[in-house]
């Protein structure tokens, strides 16, 4: 089962996350529902290298996916979503630019 960490507020969240509705090969962990999920979703993100990139431009680092391997990424393509296209919806960055 593939955990993906999600956060209803984000437009880019909430594209993939249609992907996988009633799909039982993902476990979708809402950082915003609850703290333990927030906490979880914290440590895999400060000591992960795969947050790195996300972290120096800015980004939380969500939709994140962690494989059954532990393989950690960012990346929907990697799992077999369609991430949300550019310009598309919503934005959640303070400057409007984007997520």
């Amino acid at each position: 089962m593939i955990k993906m960490f999600v956060m209803q507020t984000c437009p880019d969240c909430e594209y993939v996350e249609k992907q996988v509705e009633g799909n039982p090969d993902f476990e979708i962990i809402d950082i915003g529902k609850h703290v333990r999920n927030l906490k979880q979703f914290l440590d895999l993100r400060d000591s992960n290298p795969a947050f790195d990139e996300a972290k120096k431009i800015g980004d939380v680092g969500i939709p994140c996916y962690v494989l059954e391997d532990g393989t950690v990424t960012l990346m929907s393509k990697d799992v077999g979503l369609e991430p949300r296209p550019q310009g598309f919806g919503a934005s959640c960055r303070i400057d409007g630019s984007g997520c």
